[in-house]
């Protein structure tokens, strides 16, 4: 005999057999066999008893009039017993019905816990009701939060009993964090299915892995990758060489060679895919010695270059101006300007001539640097050696003269474009916006403008804002809004950005009906404001109106005021309680 307290009544129960003996397994599902003739009398507990004869009753009886007077006394732990014991042999369906039903809000008296629900999804996997406990699973990782793991785990750990659903327990306990956005939850809990002697399928492994790729995070995919390989998951040289390649992409060299030494630590064959793709991220680095020592490497191994290996690595091993300039640009991409003006000065020393392209490339390196002294000597040896500065030359130089304030060079090298009859794109006529703007200079940002679209050109909603943005600073918010008008006439359709600068002149000069205008506006072209349009208009309207008129926007457009938002009301109430002091 055992006792056991129930509701707050100690009953004495008979101990009920074993699990095993209750339930029966074959290849296709798990159910619960029938029970002894005589097992309703000696295991059924009076709260079970009436549970599940409110379950068999429903829908003819609805369960809130038959559990009126139990449900207030009503604990999690009946609910597992009820779950973990089923006397009545109730069907899954019923069950599970029942557990959501206790969720309701009607029912506001109970309160599931983690291990019921812990219970119920074991239950659920045992059924083959597998969608309805991915949704249970997904309820309590939203619940539990980041850093739940290892107390989810420990109840799912701790509600098991005999049950065989661990495999698809804990794939989906993975899943359901990995799509909540909680991926280092997802490779604990593989690390605790680990250590508890689990195994999950391969599948649910590699859905953490292609997780962690969208998210860029190589290092990681690298080191969660070793722990699956680690576990007996099978090795796989595409995979090897896709992670390779993103390590060589981000410049990450030694840790991609460590990637390509380890395919022969797993038992596979480098490809010439392999020799590819680490040859190519060395020589983006510079590195052509290691490079050369690859393909040396190569063909030790039996694995033949093919025509996609490299041009530098043909019979003579000679590189030519398409290595050397793919060098520069690499470089150059990297911020390491002084780097590819030294392979610039090895190509003359080993007899290779740049081209166009190699000069452009290394003029906008030294443009992105700020050294335009040395670009507009290199324009002077491309003259030397018989090249004529291109469209792309110009431009480069013109965004970089602008960005370094120099405007009056930026012009004249614009003179110098139209006098060699090589036309102005939008890339050049922006650069040249821009930097009008950088120096407040308004009304000849537009009159570019102006001139801009009077050749065919249509600037985009980014050229337009930033003239707009400089008239509104001036105050001058009647050409800022002609702006917008003419940007609507023809076609284009404002960003929030552009209408965040507009309504920022309109509070800033106190036109808070301008302001509430152009935010309806924006509603109705279904352009959807953002934190910076509301806290603009809560600015305007503590400083020129009534805050209780933002109360009445804000209710009426559903905003959730930020930090910014308070700090702005603080303010407005502190400036009004020391003018009425």
């Amino acid at each position: 005999m055992a006792t056991k307290a129930i509701s707050g009544t100690s009953i004495h129960l008979l101990r009920p057999p074993p699990l095993r003996h209750l339930y029966s397994t074959t290849a296709a599902k798990t159910w619960y066999a029938p029970p002894p003739s005589h097992y309703h009398a000696q295991f059924a507990v009076p709260i079970l008893t009436n549970l599940s004869q409110a379950i068999q009753s429903s829908p003819a009886k609805p369960l809130q009039a038959s559990l009126k007077h139990l449900l207030p006394s009503l604990k999690a732990q009946d609910i597992i017993n009820l779950i973990n014991l089923n006397p009545y042999r109730l069907s899954p369906n019923s069950l599970f019905s029942f557990f959501i039903w206790l969720s309701t809000p009607s029912n506001s008296t109970f309160r599931h816990t983690l291990h019921s629900y812990c219970t119920m999804i074991h239950f659920l996997c045992t059924h083959g009701m597998l969608l309805e406990a991915k949704s249970l699973l997904q309820i309590v990782v939203s619940r539990k939060g980041k850093d739940s793991a290892p107390a989810v785990f420990a109840a799912i750990i701790e509600t098991k009993g005999t049950l065989r659903s661990d495999i698809y327990v804990f794939s989906g306990l993975m899943t359901a964090y990995l799509e909540l956005g909680f991926v280092p939850d997802a490779i604990q809990c593989f690390r605790l299915t680990k250590k508890h002697k689990f195994r999950v399928p391969f599948d649910t492994c590699r859905k953490v892995l292609e997780h962690l790729m969208n998210l860029k995070s190589y290092r990681l995919v690298w080191g969660f990758y070793k722990e699956i390989l680690e576990c007996g998951y099978p090795a796989s040289l595409y995979f090897f060489n896709t992670l390779m390649h993103r390590f060589c992409t981000e410049g990450e060299m030694r840790v991609a060679h460590l990637v390509f030494d380890a395919i022969r630590k797993w038992g596979l064959r480098p490809s010439v895919v392999s020799f590819n793709t680490l040859m190519n991220g060395y020589v983006r680095m510079g590195n052509l010695d290691e490079a050369f020592r690859l393909k040396s490497s190569m063909k030790a191994s039996g694995v033949q270059p093919d025509v996609y290996t490299y041009s530098m690595l043909e019979n003579g091993l000679v590189p030519n101006d398409v290595t050397f300039t793919t060098l520069i640009d690499g470089h150059c991409k990297n911020g390491k300007v002084d780097l590819a003006m030294e392979i610039y000065k090895q190509m003359s020393t080993q007899g290779v001539l740049p081209d166009l392209i190699t000069y452009n490339t290394l003029i906008n390196g030294l443009c992105k640097k700020g050294d335009l002294m040395k670009a507009h000597d290199l324009i002077n040896e491309m003259s030397v050696k018989g090249f004529k500065p291109d469209k792309i030359t110009y431009t480069t130089l013109i965004d970089g003269s602008c960005k370094e304030g120099d405007l009056e060079t930026a012009f004249e090298l614009k003179g110098r474009m139209i006098n060699e009859n090589i036309t102005l794109d939008n890339m050049a006529y922006t650069a040249l916006i821009s930097g009008l703007c950088k120096e407040e200079l308004a009304i000849e940002a537009e009159s570019m403008l102006r001139e801009m679209l009077s050749i065919g050109l249509k600037p985009d909603n980014g050229t337009y804002t930033m003239v707009m943005n400089e008239f509104c600073k001036n105050g001058d918010v009647k050409t800022a809004s002609r702006l917008l008008q003419e940007m609507q006439r023809d076609g284009s359709v404002p960003c929030v950005v552009t209408y965040n600068v507009l309504m920022n002149g309109y509070c800033k000069k106190g036109q808070m009906k301008n302001a509430n205008m152009l935010l309806n506006a924006m509603l109705n072209l279904g352009v959807v404001p953002d934190d910076i349009t509301y806290n603009i208009l809560l600015e305007g309207y503590c400083k020129f109106g009534n805050a209780e008129d933002f109360s009445i926007l804000r209710g009426a457009k559903g905003l959730v005021l930020d930090y910014g938002s308070y700090t702005s009301i603080i303010g407005s109430l502190s400036k009004a309680s020391r003018c009425r002091s």
